[in-house]
């Protein structure tokens, strides 16, 4: 595997080394000892899978201490923009941001600890993507940023998207108070 440390500290690009064949391919997406010696010390205890038509945004999302959650991200199929933003809130890189593109062929993962909000567009129709997740979904610990926040001024690359009416409504990150 080769692992990618990002500007913004935490966040980790992991790159399986993929074995093609005849027979199609083989990787190791998770390696418990590599992990931690990227300085990601995770204990996963939920999978998660979404499967979305292209234009497709999910978030910007995390979930509260005690319930929060670090994210190893990656697509199965399809491709997505993938964000992060940092809201810790005595972090040198507060309110940035990082964005990567995950596609099923290059089965590139992103990982994603607590203190930052995810989200994601897909950029292909029938995308399916995979989250692992070191805490529980918790729905009263639940929060996020509205995703067009003008502050943060996220190229999401797509004009037309579609938004759930609950995150329409999420808030500006100059309008909220981080736990983190």
């Amino acid at each position: 595997m080769k692992i990618t440390h990002t500007p913004i500290d935490g966040l980790v690009i992991i790159e399986p080394r993929v074995f093609n064949d005849a027979r199609g391919y083989f990787f190791e997406s998770y390696n418990q000892h590599t992990f931690r010696e990227a300085g990601i010390d995770a204990n996963f205890v939920q999978d998660n899978q979404s499967k979305s038509q292209k234009g497709t945004l999910r978030g910007l999302h995390f979930q509260a201490p005690p319930f929060a959650q670090g994210k190893l991200v990656r697509v199965i199929q399809g491709r997505v923009l993938d964000i992060a933003v940092d809201i810790r809130k005595n972090s040198p890189t507060f309110g940035q941001y990082y964005s990567i593109e995950l596609s099923g062929e290059n089965q590139v993962q992103f990982w994603i600890p607590e203190g930052f909000a995810h989200g994601f567009i897909t950029l292909e129709d029938d995308t399916i993507f995979s989250y692992k997740c070191t805490n529980f979904y918790n729905k009263a610990s639940e929060g996020g940023i509205i995703w067009n926040d003008p502050d943060l001024n996220i190229n999401w690359g797509e004009v037309d998207v579609l938004v759930s009416e609950k995150d329409e409504i999420l808030p500006k990150l100059k309008d909220f108070t981080s736990p983190f």
